[in-house]
């Protein structure tokens, strides 16, 4: 199984303060691990030192096999990253959105309308401008966008937030179906019990240090 992620003592600071302290962790392809812990343990700051975002100052830092040390943009192009922010064109319309992103991705049209379907997006607001979605159907619209670019990592930070208890366990399902396709999905949430259902794996962290891990060998 080959690795994605090998981090090893990682050191990441934001402006003076530390937020990640001698991280070590190794995730494989295929694995569905969920980030735990509390607000300000870290779990954002790792998703964004795997990103690339978040740039790492000491230790070894791996994804998708490229050294984050030497470039941290030569993974992106492979990685699908859902922060707090949706991160959408607001001035295009639905179906807009996600065809432009189908076409930078080298896929189908048929791609994007699939990709919105799965998340459960009205077809009946294909033709509405993005800024006039509820958070709920902006959300879905932002992870309709990672569907659809095919990413091999997936980064979801809070992948639940404004999504309704029927949008959630869609959100479960399609994080599971691209696991069993070879994919492999980070994913913080606050949702602990629904979490902890789907993940495979489930990581601890607390004052950006990895406190408990129960895929560790």
């Amino acid at each position: 199984m080959s690795i994605v992620v090998d981090f090893r003592d990682v050191v990441a600071v934001a402006g003076s303060f530390p937020v990640l302290t001698g991280v070590d962790v190794r995730i494989d392809a295929g694995e569905l691990v969920l980030l735990s812990g509390a607000n300000g343990a870290g779990k954002t700051s790792l998703l964004r030192a795997c990103a690339g975002l978040q740039p790492v100052s000491a230790g070894s830092a791996e994804v998708l096999g490229y050294d984050l040390r030497v470039d941290r943009r030569a993974p992106r192009r492979y990685i699908g990253l859902l922060g707090h922010e949706n991160c959408l064109y607001r001035d295009l319309r639905v179906r807009e959105h996600i065809e432009f992103r189908a076409s930078v991705a080298g896929l189908k049209m048929s791609d994007a309308s699939d990709s919105l379907a799965r998340v459960g997006l009205d077809d009946r607001l294909w033709s509405a401008p993005v800024a006039a979605l509820s958070a709920g159907q902006r959300r879905k619209l932002a992870i309709a966008s990672i569907i659809v670019s095919r990413p091999r990592l997936w980064l979801l930070d809070e992948p639940h937030a404004a999504l309704d208890s029927e949008g959630r366990l869609t959100m479960n399902s399609i994080m599971e179906e691209v696991a069993s396709l070879g994919a492999t999905v980070v994913f913080a949430s606050h949702d602990k019990e629904l979490s902890e259902q789907l993940a495979s794996r489930v990581i601890t962290m607390s004052n950006g240090r990895l406190t408990e891990d129960s895929g560790a060998s």
